[in-house]
């Protein structure tokens, strides 16, 4: 039988048998469609990881002070150690041969109250540095001050959601504020940022470095963050790094060092795994559709017999037969995959619409595994009731009569 031929008898016993078609044909549909949305959530999350790192720069190193061993996955964002990591620390790190900019960061919670306002919120002290290394912008004023780094002047920069509880839509420059026991000037307000690196910049005051040593009566670094220059190998950078701490330090190497790199690598592993896992479980419905196609071809099988013994009478042979139900399966497939991308990639697309901070997106490869997957299971469970009809007894099956 040519395959045109295979193909016109096919489409109308499709046409013949509306129901099944349809809930065979759904049933694909839905798990291809099933791949397509889950993996899409998993390669969104790794896109944002991305995407959230990427706005930082490409060229960060994070000091830590005390010495663990890190694979991966966000700083700790308090903790005890056993040697501070001081101001003269990072002043002498940001004098290394490779760094463009170097930001000593002091951390805490501080109560930060305007008028009948008041919210506890983390405190950052730091240098002018701190904007661009973090890639950080503003909306209203001006960033810290150059010296902010050897005096203690009472200025200070609000996150945008800060900006908007204490102020409203009042202009908050030049307005003073109290955090702690001291008073600052606001002179600037970030523009709006979700969370980076653990830190929520949107509900975050920043203060000079030395007011922040005064406000937590602490000399030691929460952090330094060491901006690299353009096509420096990072592990040179480390190395010097550890040189210098070890020659302020006694001899001892004891910080962390966690590069970009490093970090973002590991949550691509983690999501990248998690991603393919969820296209894993999405596919069992695809094999749960493959059994549905098998058991309503067994009841074809069944229902057909005068038409197959017909078939075979007229001349036919058994591996026509066999691809007649082949052929009607992988159609159903093939048709249900290509419905299921579509609606996959409509309900991304609408998803994408609805929340355009999260960068959805279905992996090349989840479109080919579904469809593969669907194919492939339209063709192995179709084989038996294909052979089933092959091997019918012309002159029995017109009869009515069981094999």
């Amino acid at each position: 039988m040519k395959l045109v031929d295979q193909l016109h008898f096919n489409l109308q016993l499709l046409r013949r048998h509306r129901l099944r078609t349809g809930l065979l044909l759904l049933s694909i549909t839905v798990g291809v469609a099933s791949v397509i949305m889950l993996t899409s959530l998993g390669e969104g999350a790794r896109r944002y990881v991305e995407q959230e790192f990427s706005s930082l720069g490409n060229q960060l190193l994070i000091v830590l002070p005390g010495r663990t061993e890190t694979t991966g996955g966000a700083p700790p964002i308090y903790g005890t150690t056993p040697r501070d990591l001081t101001i003269a620390d990072a002043e002498a790190l940001g004098q290394l041969p490779g760094i463009s900019r170097f930001a000593p960061i002091i951390a805490g919670t501080g109560r930060v109250s305007y008028r009948s306002f008041a919210r506890d919120v983390i405190t950052i002290g730091t240098n002018a540095d701190f904007f661009p290394v973090r890639r950080l912008s503003l909306s209203l004023g001006q960033g810290l001050p150059a010296d902010a780094a050897s005096l203690a002047a009472p200025v200070c920069v609000l996150g945008a959601r800060l900006k908007r509880e204490l102020f409203g839509n009042a202009n908050p420059i030049n307005q003073w504020l109290r955090i702690g026991d001291y008073r600052y000037r606001v002179v600037g307000v970030l523009a709006e940022r979700g969370e980076s690196l653990g830190l929520d910049m949107r509900d975050m005051a920043i203060i000079p470095l030395r007011s922040a040593e005064a406000l937590f009566n602490s000399p030691g670094l929460f952090r330094v963050l060491l901006e690299m220059k353009p096509q420096v190998s990072q592990e040179l950078i480390k190395d010097r790094v550890r040189q210098t701490i070890r020659r302020r330090h006694e001899g001892e190497d004891d910080v962390t060092l966690i590069s970009q790199d490093s970090v973002l690598s590991a949550f691509n592993e983690i999501l990248t795994t998690l991603t393919a896992a969820v296209a894993a479980i999405a596919s069992i419905s695809l094999i749960v559709a493959g059994v549905l196609i098998m058991n309503i071809s067994l009841i074809s099988v069944s229902q057909r017999r005068a038409e197959i013994g017909l078939l075979k009478a007229l001349g036919a042979s058994g591996a026509a037969v066999r691809q007649l139900f082949i052929g009607e399966a992988l159609m159903l497939a093939a048709v249900g995959t290509l419905i299921g991308i579509a609606v996959g990639e409509a309900v991304v697309a609408l998803a994408l619409r609805l929340f355009p901070d999260f960068p959805l997106a279905a992996p090349w490869w989840a479109e080919l595994a579904a469809a593969l997957i669907a194919i492939g299971c339209g063709l192995l469970f179709s084989w038996y009731p294909a052979n089933k009809a092959a091997g019918l007894d012309p002159v029995r099956a017109m009869r009515g009569e069981p094999r």
